[in-house]
């Protein structure tokens, strides 16, 4: 089983690593696939893998390693971004954005054109890939909205609100320290940045929470998967028992297989 201690040690190896801005920060790691007939059909499908850590700069890509070494394994393309954390928002938001557009470009120079893309992250990273799913629903005006968006989207005990993650003071009050104040006093700028507040989606969700987790509780996931569905979004809300929060990012537990599915 995957702990705090054993994650943090990990080093993620990567194939190949691209920047897409000047701060050392600012870089995606890649994993080409792995052999021949997986999931993943030899890297016809690319997972983009936000990892988490309550958008803190403690927690870095490197923890996803065994994760992202599997999906690999499975014949998948893994794209890993890293993204500035220490300054909060704007940057973080504005590394996603920027990141997201360039991500065709990155894999085209190597030679790769997958036919499907799909958005998963854990935890903090969860609430981005959903939120980078969801930028088409941003204002006209914002610098952050795109038009292009991915196959699907999967959070892994993600903190899916970011309303909720402030209101809940998950992680001792990390989305107010990463937001700049809380949503009661920030609700514009809170309001561009939940993927709950920028519903529907329009992309194929799925949840995946461990019933064991107390440092994002599937409360959570069950508040967005109704809100989703309520909107006319797609989505699937997996519960597993004897699951805690980093279980879903192991690919020895039972989250796995689900993750598989959604791909």
């Amino acid at each position: 089983m995957l702990d705090e201690d054993a994650l943090g040690a990990l080093r993620l190896q990567a194939d190949h690593t691209n920047t897409y801005g000047g701060h050392p920060e600012q870089v995606v790691d890649f994993l080409f696939p792995r052999g021949t007939g997986g999931p993943g059909a030899e890297g016809k499908t690319m997972v983009v893998l936000f990892h988490g850590g309550f958008w803190r700069p403690r927690w870095d890509r490197h923890h996803t390693a065994p994760l992202a070494e599997a999906l690999a394994a499975e014949g998948f393309l893994v794209a890993v971004p890293e993204y500035r954390r220490a300054t909060g928002w704007p940057e973080i938001f504005d590394d996603v954005a920027v990141c997201a557009e360039a991500l065709p470009m990155m894999t085209a120079a190597q030679g790769l054109r997958p036919t499907r893309v799909v958005y998963v992250g854990h935890s903090a990273g969860g609430h981005l890939a959903l939120w980078a799913a969801a930028r088409r629903r941003l204002p006209a005006g914002s610098p952050w909205r795109s038009e292009g968006h991915p196959d699907a989207a999967v959070a892994l005990a993600g903190c899916a609100s970011l309303r909720l993650s402030d209101e809940w003071e998950l992680g001792g009050g990390a989305a107010r320290a990463m937001m700049g104040g809380s949503v009661d006093a920030l609700a514009s700028r809170y309001a561009d940045c939940d993927p709950a507040a920028l519903l529907p989606l329009g992309v194929p969700t799925t949840l995946i929470h461990g019933e064991d987790d107390d440092s994002v509780p599937p409360t959570m996931s069950r508040a967005y998967a109704r809100a989703a569905r309520e909107s006319g979004d797609e989505v699937h809300l997996i519960e597993l028992p004897d699951v805690e929060h980093f279980g879903v990012i192991d690919p020895t537990s039972p989250a796995w297989p689900h993750l598989l599915a959604a791909l």
